[in-house]
């Protein structure tokens, strides 16, 4: 809650994706996800998200979402800004998960577009308008990932939402399409705060006036996605794209198979999560699989982060 009142300072730089750790027997793992937390925060992350797509959230029951933002809300304090997603496709469940969100303290909330029922853009208006008159309070950034909901938030409905909420702050794009950056942010204007959920496109956005990364790769190199920032920010743009195109092998390994899989598996032989469990419909990595995240593992090793001195909680 520390960071609430003031997003636009505060919400920058490099906010790890996390995924949701499970145990063997497929329970949410606090104490993995604590673990995480604090690995993340020792290697530069400046801010932690949970419950986006790469958390496996369709896979997890109301109070199963909202129990790891407790978790988190707890395990970060005011260290850093907690902005966990808290959208689903029905607006009950949205409001509960985001009435939690608040009363745990997160210092910003991210709603995804509504997925399978493909809503028009004046439905999607009308969607963030009832969270956003909700909670007047919160800091609300909308969440458009239209590979995995089949509706994409258009422009011009993003800066009349910006426009005509105050406490919609920005928008999270994870889609390939560049212009569509270009036209959020010239019909919203510079004040709108801009991340880029796909991984090769968090540095390009930057130029457009980006305000930092939401990455899953934070889950596996949480100081290489930190540092790259930290350079664009010093203007040491070389070193910037240096990290940029040495995390390739990295970001073709998250999808290697189904995201979060791959990174589960990883963080799972690196000891940092007790178990590389995914519940279904995703499974963990096949056998070629693990072939082929074993070779982009040594492909991008040199940005992997030591796990010294982090073990699993008990």
């Amino acid at each position: 809650m520390k960071f609430r009142n003031d997003p636009r300072t505060h919400l920058k730089g490099s906010l790890a994706a996390l995924f949701t750790p499970f145990t063997d027997d497929g329970e949410v793992d606090h104490d993995s996800l604590r673990n995480m937390i604090r690995w993340q925060l020792a290697n530069g992350t400046d801010g932690i998200t949970i419950g986006g797509s790469t958390s496996e959230p369709g896979a997890q029951s109301v109070e199963e979402r909202a129990a790891a933002i407790r978790t988190a809300a707890d395990e970060i304090g005011d260290k850093a800004p907690l902005m966990p997603g808290t959208g689903t496709a029905k607006m009950s469940e949205t409001l509960e998960l985001t009435q939690a969100a608040v009363d745990a303290g997160a210092d910003a909330a991210m709603i995804i577009t509504p997925y399978y029922a493909k809503p028009t853009q004046e439905a999607l208006y009308q969607w963030y308008a009832t969270v956003a008159r909700e909670f007047v309070q919160m800091p609300l950034v909308i969440y458009n990932v239209p590979t995995r909901t089949a509706v994409d938030i258009a422009p011009e409905t993003v800066a009349r939402l910006f426009k005509d909420f105050d406490n919609i702050v920005g928008i999270k794009e994870t889609t390939k399409d560049f212009e569509h950056f270009s036209r959020v942010l010239h019909l919203a204007g510079p004040e709108l705060m801009v991340w880029s959920g796909i991984e090769l496109l968090c540095l390009p956005l930057m130029a457009l006036g980006g305000v930092g990364f939401i990455s899953a790769l934070g889950n596996m190199a949480p100081k290489a996605v930190a540092d790259m920032y930290d350079a664009w920010e010093a203007g040491d743009f070389a070193k910037a794209r240096e990290i940029h195109y040495g995390v390739h092998p990295l970001v073709d390994l998250l999808f290697a198979e189904t995201n979060p899989a791959p990174s589960k598996w990883v963080m799972a032989q690196r000891g940092l999560i007790a178990s590389d469990h995914v519940r279904q419909p995703l499974i963990t990595p096949t056998d070629a699989g693990q072939r082929k995240i074993k070779d982009l593992l040594e492909q991008g090793r040199q940005y992997m982060t030591s796990v010294d001195g982090f073990q699993i909680s008990k």
